[in-house]
């Protein structure tokens, strides 16, 4: 039986499938994959700031505040576990499909329907155990369909167009977080319907892409799928490809910094500050975020094409990213935490549109470009479900919320000076 990693490398690839692309996306091209993005930001990210943890504390109406920061955390971390197995497998298993539709587009539709399914199922539990059930669920059509549209970057977009592609993977991801709290907040009275809407914008949003071309696999070039193949193919040395692991170290390291500044601002807000207009400013500190967010990835993304340099620019966001939970933490204000959320977001939109252009260009094989970018993503979406867990641990340690925004910081510096070993990318 032929491994993943190790079939690839008997012949050069000779289908269009699996070429290094070499034309320019076009602007419609472009257009669609931002839209894409931004429905599943919305239907991710909404319910990881507002829906899901109010309706953790809803049911629960626990007499301490930090039991329902916990209870929030243990869910992140079953959903975690579920993506590290989810993001590879079906990256692999794309990387495989041999449909005339294409190797992506399928499961960029079963993941959109798995996702949104689940987020319509999720707003009618009443049970705890029935609420981290139907969020894992969501999780893993999260991944499938993510898994899918990061592979088409390699599969489609040339190298010196990926940083401005990838800032409109990134770019989405402010705006669904802002749109999505203005829609659930102001649109609908009860949280179940917000679920709903979120569910439906996002299979609306995906149609678009799915129009899009996707190149056929030639059967003779797929690998067959085995067992022992996908699971060999989940471990790829870094003494054989440090690149790729120094990449996938920072990511890690940089996303949990960011996870633990971003994803319990909501409680921060409540019981840090005694705000008594938390669901109103988590609302402005977010429109603070997503503007320097978009702002930093589509003109640093596009500035790292034409320079040519990614390693610079991904050191200096993650850099900027530690100072803005720095502040946070040694200085628990409203104030402060706009001004942070302003540095949050330079920081984070930069490093999201460079350093998914400068992962594309670390992976081992053309061939198992859907598996390596599963298990790259891994490294930004497992953060982000770990993230609540550590901080929960972090609050139930000192009290408050100070130990989380230190943490953040320190996860964050670190991340800066893993990239920094990065030797075959500027």
């Amino acid at each position: 039986m032929t491994s993943l990693d190790s079939a690839p490398h008997q012949a050069q690839p000779t289908t269009a499938a699996l070429g290094e692309p070499v034309r320019r996306v076009s602007a419609g091209w472009i257009a669609s994959f931002a839209t894409v993005w931004l429905g599943i930001w919305m239907a991710q990210l909404t319910p990881v700031q507002l829906l899901l943890p109010a309706q953790i504390d809803a049911q629960l109406k626990p007499d301490n505040w930090v039991d329902s920061v916990v209870a929030f955390g243990i869910i992140s971390g079953i959903a975690a576990i579920a993506t590290i197995i989810a993001y590879p497998l079906t990256g692999a298993l794309s990387d495989r499909t041999t449909s005339r539709f294409g190797r992506r587009r399928p499961w960029i539709a079963i993941g959109a329907v798995v996702f949104g399914l689940s987020l319509v199922t999720l707003g009618q539990q009443t049970e705890i155990w029935a609420i981290g059930a139907t969020w894992v669920a969501a999780s893993v059509g999260f991944c499938i369909m993510t898994a899918a549209l990061t592979a088409t970057i390699s599969d489609q977009v040339p190298v010196n167009q990926r940083g401005f592609v990838s800032g409109w993977m990134s770019a989405p991801q402010a705006v669904g977080i802002i749109v999505g709290l203005v829609l659930v907040t102001e649109l609908v009275t009860d949280a179940s319907l917000g679920y709903i809407l979120l569910a439906v914008i996002l299979v609306v949003l995906a149609v678009p892409f799915l129009f899009r071309a996707d190149q056929p696999l030639a059967p003779t070039e797929r690998v067959r799928v085995t067992a022992k193949g996908i699971l060999s193919g989940f471990w790829i040395s870094p003494r054989k490809h440090p690149d790729f692991g120094w990449t996938l170290l920072s990511r890690v390291l940089v996303s949990v910094g960011n996870a633990l500044g971003t994803s319990l601002l909501l409680y921060f807000l409540m019981f840090q500050l005694k705000d008594e207009n938390a669901e109103d400013d988590l609302i402005v500190l977010t429109l603070i975020y997503m503007v320097f967010v978009i702002l930093a990835s589509l003109i640093l993304g596009k500035l790292s094409d034409k320079l040519g340099r990614r390693k610079l620019f991904v050191f200096i966001a993650s850099g900027l990213q530690g100072v803005a939970a720095l502040m946070l933490g040694l200085f628990p204000d409203l104030t402060v935490a706009m001004v942070g959320a302003g540095l949050l977001g330079l920081g984070y939109g930069c490093f999201l549109s460079v350093d998914q252009a400068l992962a594309t260009q670390v992976l081992p094989d053309a061939a198992s470009r859907g598996k390596d970018l599963g298990i790259m993503n891994i490294a930004s979406a497992v953060p982000q479900a770990i993230a609540p867990m550590i901080g929960a641990a972090a609050v139930v340690v000192s009290g408050s919320f100070m130990l989380v925004f230190l943490l953040g910081a320190a996860f964050s510096f670190a991340g800066a000076f893993a990239v920094a070993r990065v030797r075959s990318v500027r």
